[in-house]
């Protein structure tokens, strides 16, 4: 007999990559997973292969830059599951050119990365907010990143003080205001058992960093994981890598 999940989390972006490994460390630990992708055939696929491994994962299709892709998805989960306990906000793009200034960066690709970065997780959080408070301690994960923190960038000593990292002004700038975003919401939400959390993965090896970075992709998902299966005493409104708070 298969065991029952006793969570439900949704996860954006997962059909490959650090969103991927993120669903499937979160249904080796007994979540019934909803893998979400634009893509019908590679999200299929990706939920497809983790069920072979016994896991407890189903596709969706979720695109999050088209509304109503982002309310068709919230109306299934609510008539499949009617509640949601947890959001994992992992899609995101990085669509700059390394090499270049930040005034050289077209202004349409400030556009196309807040669509995906900011946008895309602001409406997807407020569509399925109503089934997160159904749950009895629902959790919250925007996966951020390093070049979020404003501290960092203006740090000499940091990797992100550099001619690499500072070519990415809008990738940079989404990633601190998915961090304004989280402490914002964290704050609307205090008296509630929803927690809100933003996380640093890690320089992980994945496509988005054209496979460069630290950490295998494993290690990367395991701060996400972990904040989303915080237990009732853990923190809201953070911003971490790991067990370490990460300044803003």
């Amino acid at each position: 007999m298969s065991r029952q999940p006793f969570k439900t989390a949704l996860v954006t972006g997962a059909n490959r990559g650090m969103g991927r490994e993120i669903a499937r460390q979160l249904a080796v630990q007994g979540t019934r997973v909803l893998l979400t992708g634009r893509d019908p055939q590679a999200t299929d696929d990706a939920a497809t292969t983790l069920r072979g491994a016994g896991l407890e994962v189903d596709p969706l299709v979720l695109d999050v830059t088209r509304t109503d892709s982002i309310t068709a998805a919230a109306a299934e989960v609510e008539s499949r599951y009617g509640v949601l306990d947890i959001l994992v906000n992992n899609a995101a793009i990085r669509i700059e050119e390394y090499g270049r200034q930040p005034s050289e960066q077209p202004l349409q690709q400030w556009r196309h990365t807040f669509d995906t970065n900011l946008f895309g997780v602001v409406e997807v959080t407020k569509a399925f907010l109503p089934l997160l408070r159904k749950s009895a301690g629902g959790r919250i994960v925007n996966v951020s990143s390093l070049l979020g923190s404003l501290t960092t960038h203006s740090d000499p000593g940091s990797y992100a003080y550099s001619d690499m990292f500072k070519s990415l002004p809008a990738y940079s700038a989404s990633k601190s205001a998915v961090n304004s975003w989280t402490v914002h919401l964290a704050y609307e939400l205090r008296e509630t058992p929803i927690k809100v959390n933003a996380v640093h993965p890690g320089y992980t090896k994945t496509d988005m960093n054209d496979g460069a970075g630290d950490l295998e992709i494993a290690d990367g998902a395991a701060t996400s994981v972990r904040m989303a299966l915080l237990d009732e005493d853990g923190p809201t409104g953070s911003y971490v890598h790991r067990a370490e708070t990460v300044p803003w």
